[in-house]
């Protein structure tokens, strides 16, 4: 039922009855909400498609944002807004910079619940998915006495073109530092701690929370951590701008390559649908390489800089802000992008007879060199062994997608925040595998349970109606819905994952992670406390990438 008549008085916020939309008052203007219901059927206030910087459209594309205004009348957060252009079926639109708020407590007179937030930061390769609510569903976290919030941020070109003066980049992650600010300064509205946000990434999302630590952009925006499957801190080294990327963009869409200037005014005459749909033409080997645009090292051209500088030589230096940290992996990551590999004869026989040329797409390091040839050799042995590449490599193959893009770069981060940060890391392992999965058959959409693979353990934590059903206690997956969501809200509320008092967590004893004991919590049909995950294949890479080689 609509709200039909409202009266705000001296009142900072006002909220309707329980069958009416919620309205509240926020420093920048009134917003009206929507009211939906959690898994357990609590009364969840939802606040949806709320503008927080200005349309990144015209003179602005390519630009770092700019914060959203004051508004008058009452602004209508009812339903979703669109998806940052990429490829998609959902609503695409340039203006895209939106937010969701999501609570099952308002303040309402004398009482102003502060809750503490989380902020969700969505996975997608910095060039796909959403924050919106068919993709990142409120239903089970709301069950946790906690502020949720979800973000868009621009993806693609759109996001991180980098050219160097006329466009530094980054600009998908200084989208990210604009809401961070608009919570900080609006959160208290909808009954959140402006002094108590919890930063939660996955994949992209979690790269992006590597380089929230270290950049002085994010300084005192948020308190606490959860990497999800993803760190910066792997074995490719950040480009200071991405030109030759822009040109490839540029001719893609048939604008000319020649000087950035040029190419740049050319380039923001071109739909913005048109650049979302060309990725796919960035492809090189089947869908690799899994990330395209690369975040930067940005020049100083006197523009607010999101990162000054190599975000492993800041962290050595103590340079970052050291806030508790829970990060870790699922069981078989990126099964899913070995499968179609395999099974996929020509594919198949590309990799095993030009492995020097296409490893290094797929699996993230530097090409075209000697080194190169070198670490090809080298992860081929150790992986796959020296025959050609047939149905029985899937489980190396498996293991190297997994490590490559995702393993070794969250335990490196995990091993250099545990040593120079005065804060707790939790380090784990999620391999937990129920009735439904991220994995999808080729040239299908039937999902299938093959091993615990990206984005499986988000199955738990929100509700995806566009592709799974809602996990009402009817359902066996209910409880890894309880125990995940109430591991990572009771991490908000208090900076520890578990709490001895909790029956739900059963009092486990999960230990902060250390290089010497190397212990870490598996997720799985119980929580059990392990150590030296996956030790032997991570020691490959570190041998391979040394540390050093970065300072």
């Amino acid at each position: 039922m609509r709200l039909t008549h409202v009266v705000l008085l001296n009142l900072i916020v006002f909220v309707a009855c329980q069958d009416e939309n919620p309205q509240v008052s926020t420093p920048l203007g009134d917003v009206l909400g929507s009211i939906l219901s959690s898994r357990l059927n609590k009364t969840i206030y939802a606040f949806r498609g709320i503008r927080y910087a200005q349309p990144p459209v015209k003179d602005l594309r390519f630009q770092p944002p700019v914060p959203v205004e004051k508004w008058t009348g009452v602004y209508n957060a009812t339903t979703d807004g669109p998806v940052c252009p990429q490829p998609s079926d959902d609503p695409i639109s340039e203006d895209c910079l939106v937010l969701n708020v999501y609570t099952t407590q308002l303040p309402d007179g004398d009482n102003n619940p502060t809750r503490p937030v989380i902020v969700y930061l969505h996975a997608g390769g910095f060039y796909s998915v959403t924050g919106r609510s068919d993709w990142a569903g409120p239903q089970y976290f709301m069950d946790q006495d906690i502020v949720l919030v979800t973000i868009n941020y621009r993806l693609g070109s759109l996001g991180f073109i980098s050219t160097g003066r006329d466009a530094p980049g980054n600009n998908g992650l200084k989208d990210q530092v604009v809401a961070l600010r608009w919570i900080r300064d609006n959160i208290e509205s909808f009954g959140g701690d402006s002094g108590s946000v919890t930063l939660f990434g996955y994949s992209a999302g979690s790269w992006s929370i590597t380089l929230h630590l270290v950049s002085p952009m994010s300084r005192g925006l948020f308190h606490k951590a959860i990497f999800g499957s993803g760190s910066t801190l792997g074995q490719w080294s950040l480009p200071t701008n991405q030109l030759e990327l822009a040109q490839k963009q540029a001719r893609l869409v048939g604008c000319p390559d020649v000087s950035p200037t040029v190419m740049l005014q050319c380039l923001r005459s071109i739909p913005a649908e048109v650049l979302g749909n060309s990725l796919p033409d960035f492809a090189e080997f089947g869908y690799d390489p899994v990330i395209i645009w690369f975040p930067v090292i940005e020049e100083d051209f006197g523009q607010e800089r999101f990162l000054p500088d190599d975000p492993i030589k800041l962290i050595q230096k103590g340079d970052f802000q050291q806030v508790p940290v829970v990060i870790g992996v699922t069981k078989d990551e990126f099964a899913n992008r070995a499968f179609p590999v395999v099974e996929n004869a020509t594919l198949l026989e590309e990799l095993s007879e030009n492995f020097e040329t296409f490893a290094p797409v797929c699996f993230l390091y530097e090409r075209g060199t000697n080194k190169s040839k070198e670490i090809s050799a080298a992860v081929r042995g150790f992986y796959l062994g020296d025959g050609a590449l047939n149905n029985d490599s899937l489980s190396g193959l498996t293991k190297l997608y997994a490590d490559s893009i995702i393993g070794f770069a969250v335990n490196r981060a995990a091993n250099l925040l545990s040593q120079r940060s005065s804060a707790p890391v939790y380090y784990y392992e999620f391999t937990y595998q129920g009735r439904y999965s991220h994995f999808y058959l080729p040239d299908s959409n039937e999902t299938v349970p093959y091993g615990v693979v990206h984005h499986d353990d988000l199955i738990y934590l929100f509700y995806v109606s566009a592709i799974f059903p809602n996990f009402d206690d009817s359902y066996p997956e209910a409880e890894m819905v309880t125990t995940l969501t109430s591991l990572w809200a009771t991490f908000a509320q208090t900076g520890y994952p578990i709490l001895n008092s909790s029956e739900t967590l059963r009092g486990i004893n999960w230990e902060p992670y250390n290089t010497s004991t190397r212990k870490y919590l598996q997720i799985g049909q119980e929580l059990t406390l392990r150590e030296d995950l996956y030790q032997e294949r991570y020691n490959f890479w570190d041998q391979l990438f040394p540390i050093d080689s970065y300072l």
